[in-house]
Order: C-alpha cells, then sequence, then structure tokens
C-alpha cells in the first residue's frame, strides 16, 4: 500500500468519525482533487474485505466501517449495542429531517402532543441543531447523517406513503 494511503487510513482509524474531505486535504497537505482520488483508491484497495473495513462515505466526509463479509463475526466477538432512541424520539427526528427546518410548534402539530423534552434530548445528542430566536427552528446534524449511514438528506427514503405532506408553521 502506498504510504499516501497508510497515511490516510490512519488518520481515518484514528478519527473514529467521518472525516470530511477539507480535513483530511489539510492533514495531508495535498489538494481538493488529490484527496477526492486518494479516497477513491483507498475505497478500491477495501472493497473486498481484505483488511475487515471498508470506507463509508457519510455526512459530507469518510469514515471506516467494518466490511459486511466480516460484520457477524464481529458482532458475535463484541456484541456492540447501536445507540437507543425511543419511538418519540424517532418520530420528532422524523419530522424534522423531512421537514426542516421546522419550529416546535409545526412538530407539535404534526404529534398532537408537547415536544420539548424530546427536542432537548435530541439536541444533547447533536442529532439535530437549532437556529433562530423566535421561533428557534430545528434541523438535522451531520451527526444525524453518521448515526444512519447517509451522505445527505437526499439519501433519506421515501416516507411511508410517498411525500411526507406539506406543514405550515
Amino acid at each position: 500500500m502506498k504510504q499516501e494511503l497508510a497515511a490516510l487510513l490512519a488518520i481515518l482509524f484514528a478519527a473514529g468519525r467521518a472525516v470530511r474531505l477539507d480535513e483530511l486535504a489539510r492533514g495531508l497537505g495535498k489538494g481538493p482533487g488529490e484527496i477526492v482520488g486518494l479516497v477513491n483508491e483507498l475505497e478500491v484497495e477495501l472493497s473486498d474485505g481484505a483488511f475487515g473495513v471498508a470506507l463509508e462515505r457519510v455526512a459530507g466526509g469518510v469514515r471506516l466501517v467494518i466490511h459486511p463479509n466480516h460484520a457477524e463475526l464481529v458482532r458475535r466477538a463484541l456484541k456492540p449495542r447501536p445507540p437507543r432512541l425511543s419511538k418519540a424520539a424517532l418520530e420528532v427526528l422524523a419530522i424534522v429531517a423531512y421537514h426542516q427546518p421546522i419550529t416546535k410548534a409545526a412538530i407539535d402539530a404534526a404529534r398532537g402532543r408537547d415536544s420539548g423534552a424530546v427536542l432537548e434530548g435530541l439536541l444533547e445528542r447533536g442529532l439535530i441543531a437549532a437556529e433562530g430566536k423566535h421561533p428557534r427552528r430545528y434541523r438535522t446534524t451531520p451527526r444525524f447523517l453518521e448515526l444512519f449511514g447517509l451522505e445527505s438528506l437526499d439519501e433519506l427514503p421515501p416516507p411511508p406513503g410517498g411525500e411526507p405532506p406539506a406543514m405550515r408553521d
């Protein structure tokens, strides 16, 4: 493996999170085009599972994940627990994801109940962010994309029944 690929792999391994391409460019002293080429090359190198990891593009960056060929073995050995989200948290997160930016009043109207505590929990976990003051508007964060393995919101599956209904603030 080339030294540049080894350095890229080391950065991604050490980060333990999605790393933006501009961060990689800065760290490796390369231009954006060179970084894209290195990332693509590393993705090909890891694609067969020989190293046990794969490259995943999420949240506008890249990260290392367990290669699907080794996922069951890792599960058996480590018994990892995915982060738990309550039904209410998933419901609010879906509303925010499909209708962002959205106010608490619109979320409450869609759910038929107060969402204040759920919103605070999602803010603490870094899955949503609030902007503005009166009214505050909520939107998802790059952490949301990482948790759900999405490169962008365009990858959200269509909601059951097709397009999400229009909501008014």
